[in-house]
């Protein structure tokens, strides 16, 4: 082992185990155990929130399966991946005020909590508890997968020994700390991932001669490198400009991500968490997949995609700093496993338990549950990671789109369509998943499109609809009555 390279990442564990023992204090004190658990009492600033979004959205696609997929595509995927930029300011824009008014109207505490008080429909709880659990599974196995290589990359151990040590980090600082301990360790997890990208792209376009000399290599090698179109020219318009919807516009309907604009403490924190959020997420995904492209003039003929980050680290940089950057892929990872670890909790515990099975349960008990249940499924995720993809961005984009498919509309609607009904909503999801697994199973990209776009499209009519439909063949009855 390089216990160069190695000690300053347990440096780095040591800082997120004390902030988690350090969130685990607010939830032994708290009043509410559901409310602080699982949002932290909505007591997020506007630097954390920025941070706590663009950590949480930042993972192991971003840091390892982006940048690999950029090594053997070019800088056509920098431009695909730079629709990113304006994650955190759609959120906050489309959701706004709005949606944290809206939450705290209904008390809600998770999206599926906002989605009961809005629809007042038992199968949209239920199909949404459903698809968050499939979706944030696929999502959860990519992260632990992108953890357990890294670790495995830095110290030689077996891929199995790497993903039992990165599970076990993770729990630990989860169950015991919640959404606050969560939202504590992103803000140091964000500045790490910041830090980690400055110093790596810098140290890169030294190590490769400067930009100039590696576009020369890159052309020389395949002109294509360097177009927007890919290095076999796949990455046509209609592709790129698909992907907008999946990794832009979309991401309003990804839960991990919505779930912050509830947690805020008030408007200002809000407006500064756009600004913020934006420079910081729009600098980390130019800077990490800018680096994936350069890593090809650097090292060539790396063949696992997922390997590029850990080793262009190891090449251009000293051990002891090579240490301090791969803090920040970990951070990244880490960041996004909580928070899907909670929401998933979440969905089991307060959105099926406490709503259908016992809705009278002790406080005590509600606790115990929640803490079972994260333990639960971090070990399940964990034997879903034991056999891993090559290219883990793949794995995590799947899980986007499904997420999407199924929430964006009754998110949006819901809270600017007093029309919009649960039948639209039901509508929506269940024809928005439908047609985006069966679409991804037997016909993927149509059109030369991503998969995402023409379920989004489908749900949407399905909403609209339903919505009209079903409110006029109920308001008939009612007259016939």
């Amino acid at each position: 082992m390089n216990w160069a390279v190695i000690s300053p990442l347990i440096i780095f564990l040591l800082i997120i185990f004390i902030v988690g023992f350090w969130g685990s204090l607010y939830v032994k004190k708290s009043d509410s155990f559901l409310q602080e658990y699982f949002l932290g009492s909505r007591e997020l600033g506007g630097f954390i929130l920025a941070m706590t979004m663009t950590a949480t959205y930042g993972s192991a696609s971003s840091f390892i399966g982006g940048p690999g997929v950029a090594y053997t595509q070019g800088l056509g995927w920098v431009l695909l991946a730079m629709a990113q930029v304006a994650t955190g300011y759609f959120v906050l824009m489309v959701l706004g005020k709005k949606f944290a008014i809206m939450a705290r109207r209904y008390r809600a505490i998770t999206l599926i909590d906002y989605l009961k008080e809005r629809y007042q429909s038992t199968a949209v709880v239920l199909f949404s508890a459903v698809s968050m659990i499939i979706f944030l599974f696929s999502a959860m196995a990519a992260q632990w997968v992108g953890g357990a290589r890294l670790i495995e990359s830095l110290t030689g151990l077996s891929y199995t020994a790497a993903l039992f040590i990165f599970a076990l980090s993770v729990l630990v600082y989860v169950i015991i700390g919640g959404f606050r301990a969560v939202a504590l360790t992103d803000a140091v997890q964000g500045i790490v991932m910041f830090g980690g990208t400055l110093i790596l792209l810098v140290a890169t376009i030294i190590a490769g001669g400067g930009i100039a000399n590696m576009i020369a290599d890159l052309k020389a090698e395949n002109p294509n490198l360097i177009s927007p179109y890919g290095f076999d020219g796949g990455l046509t318009p209609l592709y790129v400009s698909s992907f907008w919807i999946l990794i832009g516009v979309g991401v309003v309907g990804l839960p991990q991500v919505t779930v912050r604009a509830m947690s805020y403490k008030n408007a200002k924190a809000m407006h500064r968490a756009i600004i913020i959020g934006t420079i910081v997420v729009g600098f980390i995904m130019l800077g990490m997949h800018l680096i994936g492209v350069f890593a090809r003039a650097i090292i060539p003929g790396i063949e696992i995609g997922d390997k590029v980050m850990p080793l262009i680290v190891m090449e251009v940089l000293p051990p002891w700093l090579a240490g301090v950057v791969l803090a920040a892929p970990m951070a990244a990872i880490m960041s996004t496993v909580d928070s899907l670890l909670l929401l998933v909790s979440s969905a089991i515990v307060k959105d099926v338990y406490l709503n259908y099975i016992k809705p009278n349960a002790p406080p005590k008990q509600v606790k115990n549950m929640s803490l079972f249940v994260t333990t639960a499924l971090g070990v399940l995720v964990f034997l879903m990671a034991l056999n891993p993809p090559d290219l883990i961005i793949w794995l995590n984009l799947f899980s986007f789109g499904g997420l999407e498919a199924a929430f964006i509309w009754p998110i949006i609607f819901g809270l600017y369509w007093k029309t919009g009904n649960k039948y639209g909503a039901l509508a929506s999801m269940i024809v928005g998943v439908g047609s985006y697994i069966i679409i991804d199973r037997f016909y993927p990209n149509p059109f030369g499109m991503h998969t995402v776009v023409l379920p989004i499209l489908f749900s949407f009519i399905s909403y609209i609809a339903f919505s009209f439909l079903c409110k006029q063949r109920f308001s008939l009855s009612k007259e016939t009555v």
